[in-house]
């Protein structure tokens, strides 16, 4: 030895040092090539033999050099990398070699072991190698080694592993401060994802795949290793023994001591103190219990996609956990070691069923199988009896097996899963099936899962049928029978036959489940309501679908339910129904909408509306539904109310009454209005599509320029009335073939118009849309394209006004002219009235009357204010005056004309408050200027005067008469009309300035009125003033009732009809004005006796009479 220890070692440290590492790399290099038999018979020969001299070159040489290094390294303490990093590359080598090399690191760490200071060195250096080494590969190496140092037991058995044994709960305690840095490595590597993920694959760390997480090479073998450190650290270590342990008789049976160390006192200090250390590696687990939830907590994320099961235990494992630890911060020192204890013993379990790579598992799970069937068995059989032993940890106690049960049939893949069924499924199944009348949800949600892979196999190939297998035939009618009653069982139970009936290829589970549904027991209704549930729920998670004829079933039972006699089941089935598909029910759901039982009609309205919600982006359901509704109405069995009309009108109103609620869930109305007005230009007549739209109307705003947009695109192919055809129309005389046809044309031209309709004003708004208005706005020829479909105004201009157009269309599209901005609008109307005036165009001229009532009336003085409206004044004093009989078609122009200048007046006292001020400050003027500011001071002025007024006259070609010509008296009457029209238009906020500028200056003027027929009609007014205005006119009431008594006195019989008129009005009057007239109720008296005795006409003596009884008997 001396002359070995002359040839290595020089005199020179530098030399030295380079010889060491040349000679340590060889040294290392032969030990870890060795056979490991041979190099167990080295370690055996200088073992028994510490002085003998080896010879160069050998084993024993080898064995030699490496000891005295490594002793040399512990005394200096100087690093050990050179010799631990080879240790670890060799591990990492031949991790998956099926005969592994491994064994040459465990003999000789089993062979240094033996020496305490030398197990010292070597076990620190280890333990700090995995806080410093950044490297994956050395991490990897680390790892395995430190996983067959502490699982010697299963690393190797053909060798005796005392210095391991011996000091093994040192290792652990070394070894446990490692702890947080193994959870680092174990999640380290996710920054190489991206670059890893390339090839598919991921070496270090973890990675994400479609929402899961998934463990790498270096990840699983972390994970195991800490897995096993813990498992270690649940079990009481025996005493060391000082056979070797040898598979092989042949072997030397003498132990392997320590060179030059007393082994046998230090086995002795051992045992004593064995106890001892078992109780501080117990509490080692107790310390790291927070990465122990840690580790859970990644195992769970890694197996949650591709082992369910697996995952389903670890779910459990973790809540545990967490329970442990909140329990262990309020638990007092006395039941600390209950916890320790509790911990220790449920861990030596799930640590070995959790390990990822174990490949003695295989040959171990029948027995724990057995183990976990027993032991569940068992507590449940004595829970159930009632044992007080048992009684209060029995759920818990089986809470544990069934965790177990999950780890470990969850571990399999679908081919070993498939033969342990095939051997142990009956079993299985007659064990966990009691366990679903436990009350506690986890038992219940284990072993949910359990008969989910195991009877129901979810892994089975899609060629495989559930129902050959016989497990299934078994059980089915089994959990069949548990849906009789409402508990957990049957909860339970439903989860179970939901998935069965969504992955079964017949529909055997599907039409038990059915008959439930329909049963006459409401116990078995609601629970076969409660697996529909859960089948509708899961199938939007599931790539397996099922037929259509089945979905045609289930959605024909749900609907019968909505007549069901439990309001549970009827809401159950009216949530249900929007999640089938709508062709399937919504028909059948229309209708029910309209029963007769209220119940059923509240329940169905409830999952129609639901339904059009859930496909509030689909503008195939809303067409569905305009489909249905159109049918029904249409069809002969429609259930109508009883009575007239009004009662389906009402029934109708069952669906559409839910549109705007429906309508404001809708999120993006692009997606719905194209298809919506496609369906009304291709179905014109449908009447369903148009009251629809009204009902949605005030979120059509929102796409404005894409329904105008859409409107004029399918317009532009639309083709006009001839003059051939639209006479043959209005005199009825069309073939019946040219009948069709123009009736299909009159609805193509409704169609666009009654989209337009639905809009809101605010569309019309604005003067700067190009699809509204196009160039009007810029355009000084007003007549620019009017006839023409390149803008909406221009398409509504050209339907109104175009000579030979339906009248409905007409009708229409004036109106909607009337909404049209004023600055657009007034300029056109102004100068088509001026042209139809003049050439007295009726039709033209009607059209834009109906225009300019609408826009006064939707726009008000926005629209008066306007320059061209004192030429469309002009334009209606030609038109009045001339002659007319009652019921022509002049007449009705006539009309039109006064209602026109009425709603111009109820305009211009929209700003009452202003036009007030004016009047009490004597701004208002009678005469020439006032009757363009104010047009109530015009028609006033007309009414009342006789000449000097700026009338049209036809014989002066339509100017203005510069001399005062007499005012024609139909013209004069067509005044009085007009205010009597404002009288009943005008609203709340116009009546006080109009009563006050019209009263007194009409009571003034009938006496200086020398026509009979004037005076009759300015009292006329005077009584639609009373009438329609109510109290605004008390100030003036004492004057009207002595214009009454006079004309009753002195008028003609039509101002004393007037007359009469105006004081019955007056006394119909609020207390406050009857007590304004009281004074004068004598005279009026007195007047009117004498007329009821006296004068000619039997209808005014009538009414005076009935006044007279009103005023003798109040």
């Amino acid at each position: 030895m001396e002359e070995g220890e002359g040839f290595l070692w020089k005199s020179n440290a530098e030399e030295a040092s380079t010889m060491v590492s040349v000679t340590l790399g060889r040294v290392i290099n032969t030990l870890l090539t060795a056979r490991p038999r041979k190099l167990n018979d080295a370690v055996s020969r200088l073992s028994s033999n510490p002085r003998a001299n080896p010879s160069s070159g050998s084993l024993d040489e080898s064995l030699w050099f490496l000891h005295k290094y490594v002793k040399d390294a512990a005394e200096k303490d100087e690093s050990l990398d050179d010799f631990l990093i080879p240790m670890l590359e060799n591990s990492f080598r031949s991790k998956n070699v099926k005969h592994s090399n491994g064994d040459q690191s465990m003999i000789l760490l089993n062979w240094l072991f033996q020496d305490e200071f030398i197990f010292q060195a070597i076990a620190r250096k280890l333990a700090k190698i995995i806080a410093t080494k950044n490297d994956h590969f050395i991490a990897l190496g680390w790892c395995t080694l430190v996983r067959g140092l502490v699982d010697y037991e299963s690393a190797t058995d053909q060798y005796s592993m005392n210095g391991i044994r011996q000091r093994h709960i040192e290792l652990l305690k070394i070894l446990s401060s490692c702890f947080s840095h193994i959870l680092q490595v174990i999640s380290k590597g996710s920054l190489l994802i991206p670059v890893l993920l390339i090839f598919g694959f991921t070496c270090f760390g973890s990675a994400l795949k479609d929402g899961f997480e998934l463990p790498s090479r270096l990840g699983v073998a972390a994970a195991d290793c800490l897995l096993v450190l813990t498992e270690y650290m649940t079990k009481v270590v025996t005493v060391p023994s000082n056979r070797q342990k040898s598979s092989d008789a042949s072997a030397p049976s003498q132990r392997v001591e320590l060179l030059a160390t007393d082994g046998d006192k230090k086995a002795i200090h051992s045992h004593k103190s064995l106890e001892t250390s078992n109780k501080e590696v117990e509490h080692l687990l107790w310390d790291h219990l927070e990465e122990v939830l840690h580790l859970v907590q990644k195992l769970l994320a890694w197996s949650r996609k591709s082992r369910p099961l697996h995952a389903k235990g670890l779910e459990q494992v973790l809540k545990w956990l967490q329970d442990i630890k909140d329990r262990s911060d309020h638990l007092q020192s006395g039941f600390m070691k209950t916890g320790i204890l509790l911990l220790s013993s449920c861990w030596k379990h799930y640590s070995k069923l959790l390990r990822l790579e174990d490949r003695k598992m295989s040959h171990q799970y029948k027995e724990l199988l057995e183990q976990y069937l027993s032991g569940l068995q068992f507590y449940t059989k004595n829970q159930v009896s009632g044992q007080s032993e048992i009684k209060d940890g029995g759920t818990e106690t089986r809470k544990f097996f069934l965790s177990c049960l999950c780890l470990l049939l969850g571990r399999f893949d679908r081919k070993k899963l498939e033969i342990m069924v095939a051997e142990n499924g009956m079993r299985i199944t007659h064990v966990i099936l009691p366990q679903l009348h436990c009350a506690d949800q986890d038992v219940i949600e284990g072993v949910v899962c359990i008969l989910k892979a195991i009877i129901f196999k979810p892994h089975s190939s899609p060629g495989n049928s559930h129902t050959d297998n016989r497990e299934t035939d078994v059980v089915l009618p089994l959990l069949i029978n548990l849906l009789d009653e409402q508990d957990g069982t049957a909860r339970a139970v439903v989860m179970l036959m939901a998935e069965y009936c969504l992955m079964s290829k017949d529909t055997q589970c599907l039409q038990e489940v059915l008959q439930r549904v329909a049963s006459e027991i409401v116990e078995q209704r609601k629970n076969g309501i409660e697996v529909i549930s859960e089948l509708i729920r899961i199938s939007s998670d599931k790539n397996t679908v099922l037929s259509p004829s089945s979905w045609k079933d289930i959605a024909e039972h749900l609907l019968e339910r909505l007549e069901d006699e439990e309001i549970s089941i009827r809401e159950q089935a009216s949530n249900l129904l929007p999640m089938i598909d709508p062709s399937m029910i919504l028909p059948s759901l229309v209708r029910l909408v309209y029963s007769s039982d209220k119940r059923v009609q509240s329940c169905a309205s409830d999952a129609l509306l639901r339904l059009l919600k859930y496909h509030n982006k689909s503008a195939e359901v809303i067409c569905m539904l305009l489909d249905c509704l159109g049918n029904i109405n249409q069809g002969p069995n429609f259930q109508r109310s009883e009575g007239n009309g009004e009662g389906s009108k009402s029934e109708a109103d069952q669906v559409f009454k839910l549109i705007p609620e429906w309508s404001r869930s809708v999120e993006n109305w692009n997606i719905l209005i194209g298809p919506l007005i496609d369906k009304m230009f291709a179905q014109p007549s449908n009447a369903t599509i148009v009251r629809f739209l009204s009902y949605i109307s005030g979120h059509l705003v929102e796409v404005a320029d894409i329904i105008l947009d859409h409107v004029l695109l399918l317009t532009k192919g639309q083709k006009d009335m001839d003059e051939s055809s639209f006479s043959r129309w209005e005199n009825r005389n069309l073939a019946s073939d040219d009948t069709e046809n123009v009736e299909k044309l009159l609805f193509e031209h409704l169609c666009p118009l009654l989209i337009i309709r639905m809009l809101p004003l605010s569309v019309f708004n604005d003067l700067k849309s190009s699809i509204m208005y196009g160039k009007f706005i810029n355009q000084d020829d007003t007549d620019y394209k009017i006839f023409s479909d390149e803008c909406v105004a221009s398409l509504l201009f050209k339907r109104a006004f175009y000579k030979f157009e339906f009248e409905d269309v007409r009708k229409l599209a004036a109106e909607l002219c009337g909404r049209i901005h004023p600055q657009v609008l007034i300029p056109i109307i102004s100068s088509q009235l001026e042209h139809a005036a003049s050439s007295r165009d009726l039709l033209k001229i009607k059209a834009c009357l109906f225009s300019l009532c609408t826009s006064l009336v939707v726009r008000g003085k926005d629209s008066l204010s306007q320059p061209a409206m004192f030429d469309v004044r002009k334009s209606l004093e030609r038109v009045l005056l001339w002659s007319s009989l009652d019921g022509d078609e002049v007449s009705k122009a006539q009309h039109g004309c006064i209602d026109c200048l009425a709603l111009m007046i109820c305009a211009d006292l929209q700003a009452s408050e202003s036009l007030l001020k004016d009047f009490n400050k004597g701004k208002i003027l009678i005469g020439e200027a006032a009757s363009r500011n104010s047009v109530l001071a015009y028609v006033i002025n007309q009414l009342t005067s006789f000449k000097n007024e700026p009338v049209s006259n036809p014989q002066l070609g339509g100017e203005i008469s510069t001399f005062g010509a007499p005012v024609p008296l139909p013209f004069r009457l067509c005044m009085a009309n007009a205010l009597i029209s404002a009288c009943q238009k005008i609203s709340d906020s116009g009546k006080k300035p109009f009563a006050k500028q019209t009263l007194p200056l009409l009571i003034r003027s009938v006496e200086a009125i020398t026509e009979s027929d004037i005076r009759a009609a300015c009292i006329q007014v005077l009584f639609s003033a009373v009438y329609h205005l109510k109290s605004v006119v008390g100030p003036y009431a004492c004057d009207l009732l002595k214009l009454s008594v006079k004309a009753l006195k002195k008028g003609s019989e039509k101002e004393k009809m007037a007359g009469a008129k105006l004081m019955a009005s007056l006394m119909g009057s609020d207390d406050e004005i009857l007590e304004s007239i009281s004074g004068g109720l004598v005279e009026a008296r007195s007047v009117l006796s004498s007329i009821s005795l006296t004068d000619p006409s039997m209808e005014l003596r009538q009414i005076c009479s009935k006044l007279l009884a009103c005023i003798s008997y109040p």
